[in-house]
């Protein structure tokens, strides 16, 4: 008993703290900006939310991320990725099939099975080897695909940025993710761990160039996400008149960067 509430003390502290930047930032975000962008309405809230996000990241998951890039051995951390990305194409496949995307949805199914019966679960990266590209989906870009406009930029509190359509989305995209269904909770929430710091750890580099860059760091996420997220429709000249198909690759989320 002593073990436990010595335990859930810091825990508690570490709870209030949170809640307390996250009213701080949501109170601050009552301001409005001058001339915000159109896609952006909420954009003095999503500044707040992305400081506050921000603060989150300098005190938790950025020294997280860290120690776990210096003490493990990147083989191990490659390992790590790959386990976690052949989890995912899981539900990019049916993604993709929702999207009628029939040879993105062969590759993506291809891709699991040789990775899980060849690589060690996932483990190793057989299907890039053998030439097999990775076709990245979610519910958010499939409804994208079918119409469904992003609507305006939304960033949510630790998860970062999105927009209201992917918010939407986001309960169907947390069934699909097959850690979910993992027993017992404590090694589901340890996957849930291992899987967050991995990803901040393999943005560690791209986040280092972000900051040094003279820019409006806020701005270029946002750009840059908002460009990922949509679903653009190309223009074709046929036969003298204008027809609009989708580009096969539009809405495709790009690959982690590089561990």
């Amino acid at each position: 008993m002593t073990t436990m509430t010595q335990f859930s003390q810091p825990a508690a502290r570490a709870a209030a703290w949170l809640a307390f930047m996250l009213s701080a930032a949501l109170l601050t975000g009552c301001a409005t900006v001058a001339n915000p962008d159109p896609r952006d309405p909420f954009e003095s809230y999503n500044r707040s939310m992305t400081n506050f996000n921000e603060q989150v990241d300098a005190l938790v998951l950025k020294p997280v991320a860290i120690a776990y890039k210096d003490v493990t051995p990147a083989p191990v951390r490659t390992g790590v990725s790959n386990f976690f990305a052949n989890i995912g194409d899981v539900w990019s496949f049916v993604n993709n099939v929702l999207q009628l995307r029939g040879e993105a949805a062969a590759s993506t199914f291809m891709r699991f099975n040789v990775n899980t019966l060849m690589g060690l679960g996932g483990v190793l990266d057989i299907a890039s080897e053998l030439g097999i590209d990775r076709y990245k989906q979610d519910f958010g870009l499939t409804l994208g695909y079918w119409g469904v406009d992003t609507g305006p930029y939304l960033v949510l509190p630790i998860l970062g940025p999105s927009t209201v359509r992917d918010t939407l989305a986001l309960p169907v995209d947390m069934k699909g993710n097959v850690v979910s269904y993992v027993d017992p909770v404590s090694a589901r929430n340890s996957l849930y761990a291992l899987r967050a710091v991995d990803v901040r750890a393999n943005l560690l580099r791209a986040g280092s160039v972000l900051d040094s860059a003279a820019l409006d760091k806020y701005s270029f996420t946002r750009d840059v996400f908002l460009q990922v997220r949509s679903q653009q429709l190309v223009s074709t000249a046929v036969g003298g008149d204008d027809k609009e198909e989708r580009n096969g690759n539009d809405g495709v989320l790009p690959e982690e960067p590089p561990r």
